[in-house]
């Protein structure tokens, strides 16, 4: 008789629980990239000779952390599914990754387009002597993360919160918390650029969430093993 098989969540073989420290990861990351780079970016009445040489390098620092805050991000997607295990739905996994993804893609484009601008002006410091050069590449950029990407964010909180209401895996008070963060990020138009902040400090939360539930599980064993926590 054929042996049956066992759902991925039901095996040994487990995402490591350290994993959940991505997100904390990606937090950081990506805050320390978002400070540097918005503290950098020079007033448009600015000539770009005014603020190449002592904002740049602030800048090309910042652009340096999001590709790696992107990689930790990743990860954390993979944690939030590890943790649905036998309950994920399809449904609502296409929308979370797909948002998720979206999110950290868009976050992509816009540090290309900034890197870009740094480049081009390496190579040829006389490109950004107009300053309507400036003044379209930061239009796109902001207009990539505080619009699209931001929504996005928004749109992978509201799934989250949606599938932790329906499976309980999270507690209903940070469920709500989601929920008001997430309407925060859809409704932020213009706002402040900083309210962009508003989703590696949700994702910070939920992964020391994550590691705190962990710590328990694991205290909770030993000791029901028999043994003392030192």
């Amino acid at each position: 008789m054929p042996k049956l098989k066992t759902h991925v969540s039901n095996r040994n073989l487990r995402t490591p629980r350290a994993a959940a420290i991505a997100g904390i990861i990606f937090a950081i990351l990506f805050g320390a990239s978002y400070i540097l780079i918005q503290v950098s970016i020079p007033s448009l009445t600015d000539t770009p000779a005014d603020w190449i040489k002592d904002g740049a390098e602030s800048l090309t620092l910042g652009l340096s952390f999001l590709p790696f805050a992107g990689i930790a991000f990743i990860w954390f997607l993979g944690v939030i599914r590890d943790r649905m295990g036998y309950l994920e739905d399809q449904f609502f996994s296409t929308l979370f990754l797909g948002s998720g993804i979206l999110y950290i893609a868009m976050i992509f484009i816009a540090a290309a387009v900034a890197g870009g601008t740094l480049a081009a002006y390496a190579l040829e410091p006389d490109v950004l002597d107009n300053n309507m050069v400036l003044l379209v590449t930061r239009t796109i950029t902001n207009q990539i993360i505080t619009i699209y990407a931001i929504r996005m964010a928004g749109m992978f909180m509201i799934v989250l919160g949606t599938i932790w209401m329906r499976t309980q895996l999270m507690p209903r008070w940070l469920t709500i918390l989601t929920y008001a963060l997430a309407l925060i990020l859809i409704i932020s138009i213009g706002f402040t650029h900083w309210v962009t902040l508003v989703f590696p400090a949700w994702v910070l939360l939920i992964s020391a969430y994550i590691l705190y539930l962990n710590y328990l599980i694991k205290t909770k064993q030993i000791q029901t093993d028999g043994l003392t926590v030192e």
